[in-house]
């Protein structure tokens, strides 16, 4: 759970730190609105309201954008002027990837947030129908931090199939397929793993598990935003948004790819 935003400051004068970098807020003095205008050292940002009724916290008014926190309103006034063209080739991109009547939408739930064992995998066509949709039993233990996100507990995964006697189907279901997910490193690791504690015979199925390419929505997802971090030097990784359920990842982003195109 996010903490809840800070109330709207009631001084005509106050700074703020994004991402390292002060920002300098002034009321203008023909207003007692919640209204400031935001500079960057010398350099003139924009202007912000803090409201409630529009959708979101703060309204950033050469945008006609509104966002549920100032930092992020702040990322956004920040943003290259290169970001329409950025944001263009990104249309472009998801475009080119939901025309591909072999994409697979791919998303694994594990045993833990780093280093960690598939718990759960689900799979999508283009269109939101599943293709697969397996509980894994990890054969290792469960962090609480993993539980607290997929509700996911080892009492239950105890009768689900192991990867191994789920490889076959899954082996061919991603033959020839392009793939398409977020965090696809993290995904792709996740594979890697489970392949490598298999037994020698089993692991000649390597090859053939692997799909014929994999597309990756993250940093797309971080362009088609826009916000902005001056300490990264890069669009900020937005969040899904995720349930935390495979198939209901999958669907996720697939609307997220829609609205991208």
């Amino acid at each position: 759970m996010q903490p809840p935003d800070p109330p709207i400051p009631q001084h005509h004068l106050f700074t703020h730190t994004v991402d390292t970098a002060p920002v300098y807020f002034v009321r203008p003095s023909d207003t007692e609105q919640p209204t400031w205008v935001a500079y960057e050292e010398a350099r003139y940002l924009g202007t912000v309201h803090g409201q409630f009724d529009v959708g979101g916290r703060w309204h950033v008014q050469s945008l006609n954008e509104c966002h549920h926190s100032l930092d992020d309103a702040v990322r956004a006034l920040r943003r290259p002027v290169r970001w329409a063209t950025d944001r263009e080739l990104v249309r472009r991109w998801a475009r080119g990837i939901l025309s591909d009547p072999n994409l697979l939408v791919l998303d694994i739930q594990t045993t833990g947030l780093g280093t960690a064992w598939a718990v759960q995998i689900g799979a999508t066509d283009r269109d939101g129908n599943v293709l697969f949709d397996e509980l894994v039993n990890p054969l290792a233990a469960i962090t609480p931090e993993a539980t607290a996100l997929h509700g996911l507990e080892q009492n239950r995964l105890a009768s689900a199939p192991t990867f191994s006697t789920l490889l076959p189907d899954l082996a061919h279901l991603l033959a020839n397929r392009s793939c398409l997910a977020y965090n696809a490193d993290f995904d792709r690791a996740v594979l890697e793993r489970e392949i490598q504690r298999l037994s020698p015979p089993a692991r000649a199925t390597r090859m053939t598990l692997y799909p014929r390419r994999w597309a990756d929505a993250m940093a797309p997802y971080a362009v088609w935003r826009g916000l902005w971090s001056v300490r990264r030097g890069s669009y900020r990784y937005q969040p899904l948004g995720s349930t935390y359920d495979a198939v209901n990842n999958c669907r996720r982003l697939l609307t997220s790819m829609e609205h991208m195109r």
